[in-house]
């Protein structure tokens, strides 16, 4: 029974929670002192802003066309970006920047994955620059306690059209396309050997379901070669998807079957809308959930079955879901799990859901930022996609409105 959640919603009261053996810190989303403790006047103004646009469409769909076309004009609006959206949601251009924003997170019990968030590459001088990028990453976190992942797209350091073409299997590519496989698999060797070797887990982020195979498939071969003795290679499950969490069972079945740790970065996902439009124009069966419910009672099971096999997984939730949250805090209370075990981490975005990052890192949970950075004109695609997911997400962008509404009102007025 998971009691928080009956606390939460009036079922019980505090003392019957004491006498039901739970002493875990009672953890409120609504503590807006806590969330923005670290923001100043100024930087609640920007975000207020921000956010009101953003739960505008109309503005959202005008402001993505325009800036693109203020860019190809080459108009001078770069620090109009930087000291906007740029600002809120990413670290800086560089990791050197952006080391500024770790520490300041850092302060607060918050770590920090840095995120090298440049998209829609096809030249193989930029596939190996990403490479470096992503490896400088891991330098950058090796015995840095403040940064304890890395993390990186597979689209980022190879064609696109070759994990399609390779996502049922390698046997159907041409000889060109093997020899780029070979290449691309070498490049993601290499990504874990240094995160290997310095001992610091990385992150292989999901994608499209017509890719997803090749990436799972990459990982498989990665978590067995470097996942012996603890969990380095993470692959990510998006929950969405209503085939992942048999797909995730039986990847636990195999962790121990073969003998290595699981490591596992748990999502609802971020395609939904362009993987049904897909379905339903190739008229395929859509792998997507039927409705949003389906999906949260299926992330919530995944972290039930995470949880329940601990001895064998280290994971990752990465959700702005805050009755998920408040289940996993749960969760991990009720398997007496400690609460700073560095086998099951939180994480959010940059700029958004502080109320749940703070809030939980306040109570010693441990708990991530995803730290995009980049350079401005290269980020773009990112911080265009984080404007179109707010507007998308019902509730998402109200509710951060509200907590900042809230939080300016007691700065006004302090009991």
């Amino acid at each position: 029974m998971d009691f928080l959640y009956q606390y939460k919603n009036g079922d019980i009261n505090h003392s019957t929670l004491l006498k039901r053996n739970y002493f875990c810190p009672m953890i409120s989303f609504d503590n807006t002192e806590v969330a923005f403790r670290g923001k100043s006047k100024n930087d609640l103004k920007r975000a207020y802003w921000l956010f009101k646009v953003v739960a505008n469409p109309s503005l959202v769909k005008f402001g993505k066309w325009a800036t693109t076309i203020a860019l190809k004009l080459r108009l001078p609006i770069k620090g109009i970006i930087k000291n906007t959206i740029f600002r809120q949601f990413c670290g800086g251009e560089s990791i050197k920047e952006s080391l500024s924003a770790s520490n300041k997170l850092a302060s607060r019990n918050v770590k920090t994955i840095l995120d090298y968030s440049i998209e829609g590459k096809t030249q193989e001088e930029d596939f190996e620059a990403t490479v470096q990028e992503i490896i400088g990453t891991i330098k950058e976190a090796e015995g840095n306690e403040n940064i304890p992942f890395a993390v990186f797209k597979v689209t980022g350091i190879c064609l696109y059209e070759l994990l399609q073409k390779a996502n049922n299997g390698t046997e159907a590519l041409s000889q060109e396309e093997q020899n780029q496989y070979k290449i691309l698999l070498q490049r993601v060797t290499r990504i874990c050997t240094e995160a290997y070797n310095r001992n610091v887990p990385v992150f292989m982020d999901a994608e499209e379901s017509w890719i997803q195979n090749t990436i799972d498939q990459l990982s498989y071969t990665m978590s067995l070669k470097f996942n012996r003795k603890r969990a380095i290679v993470y692959n990510t499950i998006q929950l969405y998807r209503h085939d992942r969490l048999e797909f995730l069972k039986k990847e636990i079945e195999t962790a121990r079957k073969e003998n290595y740790k699981l490591g596992v970065k748990l999502v609802r996902g971020a395609y939904m809308e362009k993987e049904r439009e897909r379905a339903l124009k190739m008229d395929y069966p859509s792998p997507i959930q039927p409705n949003k419910e389906s999906t949260d009672h299926d992330f919530d099971e995944a972290l039930r079955m995470v949880v329940s096999n601990i001895d064998a997984i280290s994971f990752c939730a990465g959700t702005h879901n805050e009755k998920s949250s408040l289940l996993l805090a749960n969760l991990l209370n009720e398997n007496g799990i400690s609460p700073d075990d560095p086998r099951a981490y939180f994480a959010q975005l940059l700029g958004m859901s502080d109320h749940i990052s703070f809030n939980l890192a306040d109570k010693g949970l441990m708990v991530a930022k995803y730290v995009p950075y980049g350079p401005i004109k290269e980020v773009l695609p990112y911080l265009i996609r984080r404007a179109d997911e707010n507007t998308s997400v019902a509730g998402q962008t109200n509710r951060e409105l509200a907590l900042i509404i809230k939080e300016r009102k007691r700065r006004k007025n302090p009991s």
